[in-house]
């Protein structure tokens, strides 16, 4: 190559980096049509890029926490439903507890009542309670008292043999007194409704009637115990006796 031509490249070379340098450092209140409108082009879509990538990014961050506050509220329901179970099972223990102490209390104030019941049957007596029979006060009943008590102290006579003598001897007048006899001239006089003298009341008066020679259970008792001495029996007297 020439020398010349070599040197004319050089030279456009040279002006074409002069020339790239000048559209390079072109300040931003340049008249240069080309630039801005390259640049309001690149910057445009660059902040579209941007704003789609920030709105991504944040649903990702909801969604992600969406998906973390629903792991932790499972998480948290779980260990109520555990927590609700333990209480459930400590409050069923604690009853069922309860109810055993309860029920071996009960137990134990059974058996202390049973054995205090059976302690105060063998410490005291048994006591019968006796039942004492009530007899009309007239003749007929009279009689029959003084039946059941010679019946207890073995002395014979019947209900026919005692009647039949009280009504030969007082007319059945437990205040009957005889006060013209023998008797009555020693002065012992025959007394009540088997006219029976002191002496004999006194010598065959029955242990539980009246000391009253004219009480008419005694007088009657009395007088049967003597016809028994005497006679064998009351029903064997049928006259002054």
């Amino acid at each position: 190559m020439p020398k010349n031509t070599h040197k004319i490249a050089i030279a456009g070379v040279a002006t074409l980096g002069a020339a790239a340098i000048a559209f390079t450092v072109v300040p931003a209140d340049g008249q240069t049509t080309t630039t801005d409108s390259l640049s309001s082009s690149r910057v445009a879509y660059s902040s579209e890029q941007v704003r789609d990538v920030k709105a991504t990014v944040t649903d990702q961050l909801a969604g992600a926490s969406l998906k973390v506050e629903a792991i932790e509220a499972k998480k948290k329901a779980a260990a109520d439903a555990v927590a609700a179970k333990k209480k459930a099972a400590a409050t069923a223990a604690a009853k069922k507890k309860a109810a055993a102490a309860a029920a071996a209390k009960k137990a134990a104030a059974a058996r202390k009542a049973e054995a205090a019941a059976a302690s105060r049957s063998v410490n005291r007596p048994v006591v019968k309670q006796v039942v004492v029979k009530s007899y009309p006060n007239n003749l007929d009943g009279w009689i029959r008292e003084s039946l059941a008590i010679m019946k207890k102290k073995g002395i014979p006579g019947s209900y026919h043999g005692l009647h039949k003598n009280i009504i030969r001897e007082s007319s059945g007048n437990p205040k009957a007194i005889n006060d013209w006899d023998i008797n009555a001239i020693n002065g012992i006089p025959s007394k009540g409704l088997l006219q029976v003298i002191p002496p004999t009341f006194k010598a065959y008066h029955v242990p539980g009637t009246s000391w009253n020679i004219y009480d008419p259970v005694a007088n009657i008792t009395a007088a049967a115990n003597y016809a028994a001495d005497r006679y064998g029996t009351i029903d064997n007297v049928n006259s002054a006796y």
